[in-house]
């Protein structure tokens, strides 16, 4: 039978998730404000706006949510093990 406390921790992971997407949508709109101040967040569909654009731009967030996805999931882990001292998997 499972263990209690690690069958806790998928509802934990699944909120600072959450949590961790929305922390990310912020820093990439700062970040982009700083990088750009005058000019929006190219949209895909915006066909007015260059592909390179786009595309750089998609990069840019995928990079800052995936770093900060893996900070959040990492931290939620440790965080887990200290409090409960059992493993999250």
């Amino acid at each position: 039978m499972p263990d209690v406390r690690v069958m806790m921790y998928k509802p934990l992971a699944m909120a600072t998730s959450i949590g961790g997407g929305v922390l990310a949508g912020a820093v990439f709109n700062q970040l982009w404000k700083r990088v750009g101040p005058n000019r929006p967040k190219p949209e895909p569909r915006d066909l007015a706006q260059s592909t390179r654009d786009v595309l750089v731009a998609a990069a840019f967030q995928g990079l800052i949510f995936g770093v900060v996805k893996a900070g959040v999931d990492r931290a939620t882990a440790k965080g887990f093990q200290k409090v409960t001292h059992a493993s999250p998997e």
